[in-house]
């Protein structure tokens, strides 16, 4: 048995270790911000929306416009303290406003909206172009970059991030021109909205361009992969393929597991694009919540899978 000396000095001992022990868990831990996109219901009013983020875990909404949905619409039809009323009704924080019609340099109003309104990300697209790479694509990221920078200097007045998607057919697309966008970028209130469907003539190298871009470049990521029924009618099984878990062809281990190595803090928003657009992904709303926590159940599963 322990003396009495000596259990004195080993009580402290045995506490310094438990801290340790206890601090080097937390930081291991990795666990995923969600955001809920209000597109995913279609033009479903917000009320009957708003009760489905908590459902799916999501700490924020994501409100989208036409045409992928009309809750941007329905919230300026309310007027801001009808819709602020809403928000605090169902115990909903507004985390983001994505409004690709305004694109990258018709922000500033938008950033104010969504800043009063308790969010602190506005998502966008880029500038159209048909997918430059190599030195092309990073001097059009280049002169990107510069043409943003009061844009840029407004968000950050704010404390708002502006996420930019890599969108299909504009000069942020290859995977040159990602890279680009993380070598050239200097400010902390602009960054990827990274969209891995969009790369999926470059699935290979998701991963490692997530490493690439690092957790200062990634403020927001789409869990979507590529389908057929993404830009055409084809069956329900193959456009909803586009989900995480619903036997797409991506290995999201390999995605959390580069997520994990940047130590990433951004948001994620479980997605997918119904065709036409504007419709809802399901025909109700219990079941596009479980669709969503179907997904989200995988992606937990791929993060004890790389812990």
């Amino acid at each position: 048995m322990l003396s009495r000396r000596d259990f004195l000095r080993a009580v402290p001992a045995a506490a310094v270790f438990a801290a340790l022990s206890a601090r080097a868990q937390s930081k291991d831990e990795f666990k995923i911000r969600y955001t809920l996109s209000s597109a995913l219901y279609g033009t479903m009013p917000l009320d009957v929306i708003l009760p489905e983020v908590a459902k799916v875990g999501a700490e924020s909404l994501d409100i989208w416009c036409k045409v992928h949905g009309d809750q941007r619409e329905q919230a300026t039809a309310l007027g801001e303290e009808a819709f602020a009323a809403l928000l605090k009704k169902h115990g909903v924080k507004l985390g983001s406003s994505t409004r690709y019609p305004l694109g990258p340099f018709k922000l500033q109003e938008e950033m104010v909206w969504v800043k009063k309104h308790g969010g602190d990300l506005v998502i966008c697209g880029c500038v159209a172009a048909k997918n430059p790479k190599g030195a092309e694509a990073k001097a059009a990221i280049k002169k990107f970059l510069e043409d943003m920078k009061p844009h840029v200097d407004k968000a950050a007045e704010l404390g708002i991030t502006i996420a930019v998607e890599n969108h299909i057919n504009q000069i942020l697309h290859h995977p040159d021109s990602v890279k680009a966008f993380a070598d050239l970028n200097t400010s902390p209130n602009l960054g990827l909205a990274f969209a891995p469907h969009h790369l999926h003539e470059w699935k290979d190298q998701i991963p490692d361009l997530i490493r690439y871009a690092g957790s200062k470049n990634l403020p927001f990521i789409y869990f979507q992969e590529y389908s057929e029924g993404e830009f055409k009618k084809a069956s329900k099984e193959i456009e909803m393929q586009q989900l995480p878990g619903f036997g797409g062809g991506l290995d999201y281990r390999l995605v959390i597991k580069a997520l994990r190595d940047v130590r990433f803090k951004g948001v994620a928003e479980i997605f997918m694009h119904p065709t036409p657009r504007g419709i809802p992904i399901l025909p109700t709303v219990g079941e596009i919540t479980a669709a969503v926590n179907k997904s989200r159940a995988y992606l937990d599963k791929c993060i004890l899978e790389t812990a």
